[in-house]
């Protein structure tokens, strides 16, 4: 049995962020819970051409605020604005709430998990060889700048009668690795004999945490505070260093003492030998 994490889930409060930015109490969870996936639901079914990604959806009191990710925002703009409006008073109706209809232009498609898996779909919904499909939707991620992006279609390919899987990929794509910014999408494909299940991974680079600058006053506050340290400091921290190092350094120091100043046992020994040798 395969044990497998979203990778987006994974990510969730180190790198990604979460779709729907809200808090309720344990009587009106629910209800926001059904109102955003009946947002989801009623946008994604309006626009179908419209290549939406993502909706994100915010909360504040009774105003709800939702965001649109989409690759084609001229299709739900419509001219002059028309169609936001028209769409923005069906979620009003739909859910009772004031609604905020925010659209955001997804810059580069072929980066976008969701909008990959929903081209590839379409193609073989269309007869389009699979194997054809995704070696293109491969070549154009990595043409726009993809550090790697894996493939999986699972079905009745080639209208075969048992299902079986197809995975292809280029470049790396470290699923494990908490930094890498790793898209998902997953979608199906409708065809005449049967459901193809598409599934993608997109690896857009590392995302690494900024370097915390100094201020100029802690950095003027740190050269004070060297400058003013007096001498006893650093003496006490060279004994210290002393102390610890290593037996074998202390041995060796021991062999450079005089025979004068070694211990009694090492004269000792000394003076044997020299009896032996008379």
């Amino acid at each position: 049995m395969g044990r497998k994490v979203h990778p987006i889930g994974f990510r969730l409060g180190i790198i990604k962020d979460w779709s729907a930015k809200w808090h309720a109490s344990d009587k009106n969870f629910a209800e926001c819970l059904t109102e955003d996936l009946k947002l989801r639901k009623a946008i994604s079914k309006k626009y179908v051409d419209a290549a939406i990604s993502q909706v994100d959806i915010e909360r504040q009191s009774n105003k709800v605020t939702v965001s649109v990710r989409t690759a084609r925002p001229g299709i739900v703009i419509g001219r002059g604005g028309q169609r936001v409006d028209e769409m923005r008073h069906f979620l009003e109706d739909l859910i009772g709430k004031k609604v905020q209809l925010n659209i955001v232009e997804i810059s580069q498609a072929e980066l976008d998990a969701f909008l990959v898996a929903r081209s590839v779909a379409e193609q073989i919904e269309r007869r389009v060889a699979y194997r054809r499909a995704m070696k293109q939707a491969i070549f154009r991620s990595m043409q726009a700048g993809a550090k790697g992006i894996k493939i999986c279609a699972s079905g009745r390919l080639g209208g075969v009668e048992i299902a079986r899987r197809e995975v292809m990929h280029e470049g790396r794509v470290p699923l494990h690795t908490l930094r890498a910014d790793i898209d998902y999408g997953c979608t199906r494909a409708h065809t005449a004999l049967g459901d193809v299940g598409i599934k993608v991974w997109v690896y857009r680079g590392d995302i690494l945490p900024e370097a915390k600058e100094k201020s100029e006053s802690e950095v003027t506050e740190m050269a004070a505070v060297m400058a003013d340290a007096p001498a006893a400091v650093v003496t006490e921290t060279k004994v210290a260093d002393i102390a610890a190092k290593p037996k074998r350094v202390v041995k060796k120091a021991e062999a450079e003492i005089p025979a004068e100043e070694k211990p009694k046992r090492v004269v000792k020994k000394a003076e044997n030998i020299t009896k032996e040798e008379e």
